[in-house]
């Protein structure tokens, strides 16, 4: 039995190899060979291709760059409106700036007032300053120089203060200034207190009433205007507002 499968295995071994290699073929035994004859057809074949360059006659032109894009121009600042009723529109206003002149002397005032009648009237105004009279406890006046500083040395020795009374007053001394009258007796009383009686009570500056002129909004043409009057200012031009 043994034998018998052996030569069996054999047979179909060799059966089988007659089959896949087609030697049986010709008695319709072999397995089914599968192509596409016609897809071989329509292969190009590859000895027959030629690569072409940019310059080669025949080729394709390449494609022209795309032109860059064109700025799109400014927006225009828009137009300012006409009125509507068709009236031009109205300037900037003038650029203002605030002057004042003074202290001045009251005494002036009346030709101030008349010269500065050539401006607007609104432009322009007079402010009053009121300065109160002074009141002096003082000595003197003395002979001479060395009368003056006999006194001094009296003063020192009794540590009573004094100062220069003003070049009205000179030679003499100032005991001590005051704002009112009242004020200056009450302080002649006192050094009298302490032995001073040669003293007495003078007025060192009587009220008065200074003027401040102001110009609270003077343009270039107003300013040239107070040019044209010739005022003198003395030592108190127009400057800026303080």
């Amino acid at each position: 039995m043994l034998r018998l499968a052996i030569a069996l295995l054999l047979l179909a071994n060799a059966g089988y190899y007659g089959w896949s290699t087609g030697l049986l073929a010709p008695w319709g035994w072999a397995p089914q060979q599968e192509g596409e004859p016609e897809r071989l057809q329509q292969q190009i074949a590859p000895q027959s291709l030629q690569l072409l360059g940019p310059d080669t006659p025949g080729s394709p032109a390449a494609p022209a760059p795309a032109p860059a894009p064109t700025p799109a121009p400014p927006a225009a600042s828009p137009a300012v409106p006409a009125p509507a009723d068709g009236t031009a529109a109205a300037p900037a206003p003038e650029a203002t700036q605030c002057l004042q002149a003074g202290p001045l002397d009251g005494t002036r005032t009346a030709d101030l007032r008349a010269a500065l009648a050539a401006l607007p009237e609104d432009s322009w105004v007079l402010e009053a300053n009121e300065i109160p009279g002074r009141w002096m406890v003082y000595m003197g006046r003395f002979a001479d120089e060395d009368a003056l500083a006999k006194k001094r040395a009296e003063l020192r020795a009794l540590k009573v203060a004094f100062d220069r009374p003003g070049a009205a007053l000179e030679p003499g001394l100032s005991l001590g200034r005051f704002a009112t009258q009242e004020a200056a007796q009450r302080g002649q009383a006192d050094l009298a207190s302490h032995g001073i009686r040669t003293s007495r009570v003078v007025q060192e500056r009587a009220p008065q009433t200074n003027y401040l002129l102001r110009l609270p909004a003077s343009t270039a043409a107003l300013r040239a205007q107070l040019d044209a009057l010739h005022i003198a200012w003395g030592d108190m031009p127009p400057q800026p507002c303080k």
